[in-house]
């Protein structure tokens, strides 16, 4: 059997009209403006508490100081679904910082020696509430120690020297 052909079209019909799915986007037909990437600067931010709260607190901080964000990891406990730590990953165009490897390793060798300057400080202050939140209490002996935890305001006084005779 032989394939027939379709009728051609007729001239005076105009052809349908395509249905356009997408809107053109605004400033398509601009070309994009690409800048060449420069160095970059990283910033993680550690969290040991993880809530929307400090979250929301670190993302605003950092992006107001000109940091841009560039991912969040989380730090998972097995024994439960909320995270234990998150690091907040910044990054922004600019030179890396310069180190003075020297300051450094000679920072980590006073440290070493004398102690952290943080120890030192919170040494000092926990010295200093415990003299004050716990005041200094004269050693007791053991009578007066009963004495007082049974409630009595002053111990028996002692009676030295004093012999007891039999009665007869």
């Amino acid at each position: 059997m032989p394939t027939q052909k379709r009728p051609g079209r007729k001239s005076q019909k105009p052809p349908p009209q395509r249905r356009r799915t997408a809107k053109k986007r605004p400033g398509a037909g601009r070309a994009a403006r690409v800048t060449p990437p420069g160095p970059l600067q990283y910033k993680v931010v550690e969290l040991s508490t993880v809530d929307e709260g400090a979250l929301e607190r670190t993302l605003n901080e950092w992006t107001a100081r000109g940091w841009n964000l560039d991912g969040i990891q989380f730090a998972m406990r097995e024994s439960s679904k909320r995270p234990a730590m998150a690091f907040i990953l910044f990054t922004r165009e600019g030179s890396a910082a310069d180190h003075d490897e020297e300051a450094a390793r000679g920072r980590l060798l006073r440290m070493s020696e004398t102690g952290s300057p943080t120890a030192a400080l919170a040494a000092e202050y926990a010295q200093a509430h415990a003299e004050r939140a716990a005041p200094r209490i004269s050693p007791l002996s053991a009578h007066e120690r009963l004495a007082r935890l049974a409630g009595l305001d002053e111990p028996e006084p002692r009676e030295e020297g004093l012999t007891l005779e039999p009665e007869e």
